[in-house]
């Protein structure tokens, strides 16, 4: 896994849409029995913004960025079914968002905006990772073992991620969304 560097205070962080329970745990057992050296440090989650390297005295103004991100959008649904591949540019298999992939892609170009606006190094592509750099293998067995996988489930919210010294990430702040449904003041004008 490519995480940048920090010196000094710095801090390590991330931005996802967490899978929630029951899934989560499904997901996250699965990466383990796929063999996968992160599964116990990374919550099964929807990337938004990956690792980043903020100063210190940023992280108020990161967390006032992504409030009002959060502000401006409504919840929506995530479905996520079956399995993919993004080998063979990387050796990652991952389970497909499938619905609200507009709702994940309008969240990232917000989040990763302002305060936090940073270049791609790969066109955003929604997606739960479930291997990732393991031998060829297990990438198969986690592409044919999660084949069938269906979920469901309402995105409320996001989070902050914070990266620890020990190599967990964890949540580091709840970003409820609370903005107005898409279709909401559309109407005639007089």
């Amino acid at each position: 896994m490519r995480l940048p560097e920090r010196s000094g205070n710095q801090v390590r962080i991330g931005v996802a849409i967490t899978v929630p329970e029951p899934y989560g745990t499904v997901l996250q057992a699965a990466r383990a029995r796929f063999g996968d050296p992160w599964a116990e440090f990374i919550p099964p989650h929807i990337t938004l913004l990956g690792p980043t390297v903020i100063e210190h005295d940023e992280i108020l103004p990161v967390d006032e960025h992504l409030a009002a991100v959060a502000a401006r959008h409504a919840p929506f649904v995530v479905s996520l079914r079956g399995t993919a591949t993004f080998r063979p540019v990387s050796p990652v298999v991952f389970v497909q968002v499938v619905d609200g992939v507009t709702g994940c892609e309008g969240l990232e170009s917000s989040v990763r905006s302002g305060v936090l606006d940073q270049e791609l190094r790969f066109r955003y592509h929604p997606h739960v990772t479930v291997a990732h750099e393991v031998p060829d293998d297990q990438l198969d067995a986690a592409f044919a073992g999660l084949a069938d996988f269906d979920a469901s489930f309402v995105v409320d919210s996001f989070h902050s991620y914070a990266h620890g010294d020990d190599g967990v990430w964890r949540p580091a702040r709840d970003f409820s969304l609370t903005g107005p449904p898409a279709d909401a003041g559309v109407g005639p004008s007089t």
